[in-house]
């Protein structure tokens, strides 16, 4: 599949002894860099209360990146729409289009405090050890977030991000919402017109990210909308995502056929050794999500290992996952594995994630990422 387009997905991290306002210049310095490399999008995610996150508003800090940028694409991923409404995304979407026509992508999310949902066929059963796919691409056992229900830090996030007594729309008519105000064809049940402005035919790529074949694949696949899988969040998941995406897949007046990108956690540098150095902190940076605690500022290498000496075997199994299915290496080892999950998964593009200790180190990654991937297109 020669020609796959690498993008970048950027959760503005904070490194440890840093700030949120180091971690946003860093963020704005990346972006043009990777402009400058070649990559052709730069996705923020959304995260709040994470002491190590500055993504808190892709909306804001895209915004702040389309000043500083000039060609490459930029986009939400996502905005999580569990605790917004289908206009206000549209109005500040519509809001940058206003001054960075045609650049925009609006990736759409769906948690925040959402019930689990599910339509479609069931996910094929997987071995409870997990599986490597005939050409290599390793999917681990499914992780259960079950831990989390009811947990207090989780009940305090949807209750700060949601009014009182609000419930979330449903997903699938939310997006359809959105969908209509950027058509400009909403009319209210009892056929009253709105019309979003800035925001009606904005010239924006709608995306549904998802992590399973469930509702959000679902949406994607009906609406006949490009969707992204989050192998980097959902590992084990990854193949159903994109297998009931495509079974879901109706063409549109934008698509014609599924168009899917991949997600993965990726750390390059010039030798093995280097990148796992680099990538120590992962682990820990990970567990704080786990533990609802929030994902910490991203510590050094001698602070990880720190932070890890003590830890049980039921805090390693908590990330373990998620730490194995990290691409970590040179740059050939890495493109290697980046052509194991684009092969296993059909993709049309790649979404990479990359977080070190130092802004340095970082741009690097990309560096030496899009190097020896334009080599090998």
């Amino acid at each position: 599949m020669p020609g796959t387009p690498l993008g970048v997905l950027d959760l503005v991290p904070i490194a440890s002894g840093s700030t949120a306002a180091a971690a946003l210049r860093a963020s704005i310095d990346l972006a043009r860099q990777a402009e400058r490399f070649g990559y052709a999008r730069y996705w923020f995610a959304e995260h709040h209360l994470n002491p190590g996150v500055a993504g808190t508003s892709p909306a804001v800090v895209l915004a702040l990146t389309a000043s500083a940028t000039s060609t490459i694409r930029l986009g939400s991923g996502a905005v999580q729409l569990g605790h917004r409404t289908a206009l206000s995304t549209v109005e500040e979407f519509g809001l940058i289009d206003a001054l960075h026509p045609g650049r925009l992508d609006l990736g759409l999310g769906r948690s925040a405090g959402r019930p689990p949902q599910r339509t479609g066929p069931p996910p094929r059963p997987a071995p409870a050890g997990g599986y490597t796919t005939e050409n290599g691409l390793r999917i681990p056992p499914p992780f259960s977030f079950s831990h989390l229900l009811g947990h207090p830090r989780v009940a305090l996030q949807e209750r700060l991000l949601n009014l009182p007594g609000a419930r979330p729309q449903d997903y699938a008519e939310q997006v359809g919402d959105v969908l209509a105000l950027l058509r400009g064809e909403y009319r209210s049940q009892e056929g009253v017109a709105a019309h979003a402005v800035p925001g009606e035919g904005a010239d924006v790529q709608v995306w549904i990210l998802g992590s399973s074949g469930g509702v959000s694949a679902q949406t994607a696949g009906e609406n006949g909308l490009r969707f992204a899988a989050n192998y980097h969040v959902s590992p084990a998941s990854v193949l159903e995502a994109a297998e009931g995406y495509r079974a879901a897949f109706k063409p549109s007046a934008g698509l014609d056929r599924p168009y899917l990108t991949v997600s993965a956690d990726v750390v390059v540098a010039p030798d093995e050794a280097q990148a796992r150095e680099l990538a120590t902190g992962y682990a820990p940076w990970v567990h704080g999500i786990r533990t609802a605690e929030g994902a910490m500022p991203f510590p050094t290498p001698a602070e990880a290992r720190a932070l890890t000496r003590s830890w049980t075997a039921a805090d390693h199994a908590l990330v373990a996952d998620r730490v194995e299915t990290r691409f970590v290496g040179s740059p050939g080892t890495v493109a290697d594995h980046l052509e194991r999950l684009r092969d296993a998964t059909g993709a049309d593009e790649l979404l990479v994630t990359t977080i070190t200790h130092g802004h340095a180190d970082r741009v690097r990654s990309y560096r030496l990422l899009a190097r020896e991937w334009a080599r090998r297109q």
